[in-house]
């Protein structure tokens, strides 16, 4: 209960002694209706009066814009305004999925979902429990906790006004709650920890300690795009941002956020969170991709009960395990059951499992206020130094930051929470936690980090590839870092992005976009003529593949709705992938180019062949164009997307990010269709150009609502599979001009 609840509470009672009680008899003579409608105000939750009133002082701050394409332009009076409007609007456009993140983080998937999640829960748990959450809420700095106020006003106020919306689970939130879930992916790092053997440990099962830990519920599929231009290569001689996160469609809402507190942000918000992930102001663009730095470590605990307690050793001395009590519900049919179980930590970190007898905790960051922090403050950041101040809080620990900026710089930031480690020991392996000198010496600053700044080509990119590619010859020298700071492998996007890049000159944001969309596939180089060289070499052996063969070697390897040969290449090499024993210490780009050059050529015609066989049992051709199997079709606004083969759907001339397409679109096959269906890769895209003034222009896979009903759930589908970018209304008056309603929060026209 908030201090406000308890505020509203002591005045209640207060009342009831000093009034009703003494005047009992008066009250008496009233009507008996009257007399216990009195009673019952002193005895009610002394919540909704107060709160109401907060909410609705807010909600009269707060203004609302819908423009022609449903995005909400949220402008309060001060930030909290502004983060108890976008929230708001959140809600409106798709509670289910702000209700759904925070499920997932706060550990209550079990609640809803069943048993299945239990272990789900316990993960999320494991690093703080509500009533740590509770406690490090009431030390938050007080600027920050009122906008987590106001980011839990602004939902409950929602739901206060919308009582046709029935949340499965979580009908009053807290302001706490918003430290569970501080980055722009679900879980984080957190997520790497296995449920598997986490359960294994707690339970005391007979499930072997080394199962792997790939069973993520909520997993961001791998894959985003940033690309950074400087005034050297763009033809208004000023910086230019491509912002291109690869994520699972709706994963993702766009929105802008504007207060008279110097707040004016525009870009891609994680459903339920009040800070924009990836976007820009009128003086600087950030782009998130993710990263490969290593940002977690085990350690080896030597624990020893005494006294029916636990202690572990760190040198010479002997510490209590730290044991906290935590108690899970789940579904179990109509009722809820419940767990309850220790969970035990050292200052390393939490116990997640255990090697043989050996316990062993992970580390990994939990610094949630700081992160909140930095999540929120580069929103506000205007120059380069600003932005590099916010980076040093050093508390983003999944991504890379691709940037640029009005004043023409162009950086990038390769991580960000970055523990500095002893050299003298292998962390690529569970080390000794009793050994004082294995501890994490700190965090690595900005300055010493991988990074580049205003390299001459005028270009960067990241495209979840290694940081030593990024500008060509002027890329940051491996040499010169720790092996820890950037182990990303290249990638075919990585390759893609620098020949796209290379040599450009006067280029505008349509040049970009077009850049962006470049369809060619560099993971298909040798693996197309591995195919006709096996067929050159056995043409015998498989007769009658020759026309199959012959428009493959035809094909350019660019991707189109109208290309057969590249139907053939993505069910080639996805069966390949699937079933062929390859060799386990490649990285994903030679495990492809292996399928060509490794391989026996039999083996390839073999594969090639029940390629077509599949494909003319399910489809009655392989002659099949890539945009009659490969659809964008979104037909309800559930979470869990059902595709339905006889439902419209939209033909989409993109493919994998696995094949190296810079617009990624990735499909699932697993659905009970034939066809292929889109679930991730380009979801909200934006290219931004800066100046005077920000011009920038955007597009998100379907649409801005989840409600099928809503004219703004299907409005940008052609756009997006025809990749016609809209305009984004960024200043005032341009957004007064497409705006299609104007309301304040709970007062909607």
């Amino acid at each position: 209960m908030g201090k406000n609840t308890w505020t509203v509470l002591k005045q209640k009672i207060k009342v009831f002694n000093c009034v009703l009680l003494p005047n009992m008899l008066f009250f008496q003579r009233l009507s008996t209706k009257i007399f216990f409608a009195l009673i019952a105000w002193a005895l009610l939750p002394a919540c909704s009066e107060n709160e109401t009133d907060r909410w609705e002082k807010r909600a009269a701050q707060t203004e609302i814009l819908r423009d022609d394409f449903g995005v909400p332009h949220v402008y309060g009076k001060t930030d909290a305004d502004a983060v108890f409007g976008m929230i708001y609007a959140q809600c409106e456009d798709d509670f289910k999925r702000v209700e759904r993140n925070y499920l997932a983080a706060l550990g209550r998937l079990a609640e809803v979902e069943g048993e299945k999640y239990l272990y789900h829960d316990v993960r999320a748990r494991l690093f703080m429990t509500f009533e740590e959450a509770q406690e490090l809420f009431e030390r938050t700095p007080p600027w920050l906790k009122e906008l987590c106020q106001a980011w839990a006003d602004g939902i409950n106020y929602y739901l206060h006004t919308h009582t046709e919306v029935k949340p499965r689970l979580l009908k009053h939130f807290e302001p706490w709650m918003v430290l569970y879930f501080t980055e722009g992916s679900i879980g984080g790092n957190i997520e790497s920890i296995s449920v598997s053997r986490l359960k294994d440990f707690y339970e005391n099962t007979s499930l072997a300690a080394t199962l792997p830990g790939n069973d993520r519920i909520a997993e961001e599929p791998a894959g985003s795009n940033g690309f950074a231009l400087s005034g050297k290569v763009t033809r208004s001689g000023k910086a230019m941002l491509l912002i291109n996160p690869h994520t699972s469609f709706y994963f993702r809402g766009e929105i802008h956020m504007v207060s008279q507190e110097g707040l004016n942000a525009y870009g891609a918000v994680t459903w339920g969170q009040f800070f924009i992930y990836q976007g820009f102001n009128e003086k600087n663009g950030w782009m998130h991709t993710s990263s490969a730095t290593d940002v977690m470590d085990e350690y080896i605990e030597r624990i020893e009960k005494r006294n029916n307690n636990l202690f572990y050793q760190y040198g010479s001395e002997w510490r209590p395990v730290i044991r906290k009590t935590i108690t899970l519900k789940y579904a179990a049919g109509d009722s809820l059951k419940e767990k309850t179980l220790d969970i035990y930590r050292t200052h390393h970190g939490p116990i997640t499992h255990a090697n043989d007898s050996a316990w062993i905790a992970t580390a990994m960051l939990w610094d949630p206020v700081r992160a909140l922090e930095q999540s929120y403050r580069r929103m506000k950041t205007s120059s380069l130094k600003e932005f590099m101040q916010v980076l040093d809080l050093r508390t983003n620990s999944s991504n890379n930051t691709v940037y640029a900026d009005a004043e023409g710089n162009i950086a990038y930031f390769h991580g960000n929470f970055i523990p500095r480690r002893n050299a003298a020991f292998d962390f690529t392996r569970p080390v000794d936690g009793s050994n004082p000198a294995t501890d994490w010496q700190g965090t690595h600053p900005v300055a010493e980090t991988v990074h580049l700044i205003n390299p001459p080509n005028g270009w960067i990119q990241n495209c979840n590839s290694t940081p030593f590619t990024c500008a060509l010859q002027f890329s940051p020298d491996k040499e010169k870092y720790p092996a820890y700071m950037a182990p990303d492998p290249e990638n075919f996007r990585g390759i893609h992005a620098v020949r796209v890049l290379a040599g450009q000159k006067d280029i505008t944001l349509d040049r970009l976009i077009e850049l962006a969309y470049d369809p060619q596939l560099p993971a298909f180089e040798k693996v197309i003529p591995g195919v006709v060289q096996a067929f050159a070499e056995l043409p015998r052996r498989y007769p009658h593949l020759k026309p199959v063969v012959d428009t493959l070697s035809k094909w350019n390897l660019r991707v189109s709705k109208n290309s057969v040969a590249m139907t053939i290449a993505h069910f080639f090499t996805t069966s390949c992938l699937q079933d062929l024993p390859l060799p386990r210490e490649l990285t994903p780009m030679e495990r492809i180019n292996y399928l060509g050059t490794g391989t026996p050529p039999a083996e390839r015609l073999r594969m090639l062949d029940a390629t077509i066989k599949k494909l003319e049992a399910d489809f009655g051709t392989w002659a099949l164009p890539w945009g009659e199997v490969n659809r964008f079709q979104r037909l309800t606004g559930d979470i869990e997307q059902f595709f339905d083969d006889s439902r419209p759907s939209l033909a989409v001339g993109m493919a994998s990010g696995n094949w190296g397409a810079l617009a990624s679109f990735g499909v699932r096959s697993n659905t009970g269709t034939k066809k292929l269906y889109g679930t991730y890769g380009n979801s909200f895209v934006a290219v931004v150009a800066f100046g005077n003034r920000v011009y920038a222009k955007s597009l998100l896979a379907g649409g801005q609502s989840s409600d099928p009903a809503s004219p703004h759930f299907m409005d940008q589908a052609r756009r997006y599979v025809d990749a016609q970018f809209k305009d984004v209304a960024f200043y005032r008056e341009d957004v007064i001009k497409r705006a299609e309603k104007k309301y304040h929060p709970g007062k909607q026209p």
